[in-house]
C-alpha cells in the first residue's frame, strides 16, 4: 500500500502562485492531481505518466499550471500560477499502481490518494 502525502496549499490572493508538492511512499506510475469544490464533483485538473513526462492538463488550468514528477524521490509537484477564485478547493493527489498507464483522466484510473490540501483563491 503506498501513501500519499501532500503539502503546499494555503490561501492566496488572484493573481498569486502556489505550489503543492505529493510525496509517495513507494514506486508508482501515473500521477494526477484532482480538485473538489464544496457541493461538487472531484475534477481532474492534471496528470502525468510514469515515463516520457508525457502530460495532460483540464482545459481550465492550461498555461497556468505545471505538473513534473522527481522519479527519484518518488514525488509530484503542481506549480499554479496566475490563480483565479474559480481555483478555490481541495486539491487531491492521486497515483496508479497499475501499467500501463495511458488513462489518466477519471478517479476510477487511481489507485491511491493523499488526504487533500485546501487551497483558496481570494479575489
Amino acid at each position: 500500500q503506498v501513501q500519499l502525502v501532500e503539502s503546499g496549499g494555503g490561501l492566496v490572493q488572484a493573481g498569486g502562485s502556489l505550489r503543492l508538492s505529493c510525496a509517495a511512499s513507494g514506486r508508482t506510475y501515473a500521477m494526477g492531481w484532482f480538485r473538489q469544490a464544496p457541493g461538487k464533483e472531484r475534477d481532474f485538473v492534471t496528470a502525468i505518466r510514469s515515463t516520457g513526462g508525457n502530460t495532460e492538463y483540464a482545459d481550465s488550468v492550461k498555461g497556468r499550471f505545471t505538473i513534473s514528477r522527481d522519479n527519484a524521490k518518488n514525488t509530484m509537484y503542481l506549480q499554479m500560477n496566475n490563480l483565479k477564485p474559480e481555483d478555490t478547493a481541495v486539491y487531491y493527489c492521486a497515483a496508479s499502481g497499475r501499467w500501463p498507464d495511458y488513462r489518466v483522466w477519471s478517479p476510477r484510473d487511481y489507485d491511491y490518494w493523499g488526504q487533500g490540501t485546501q487551497v483558496t483563491v481570494s479575489s
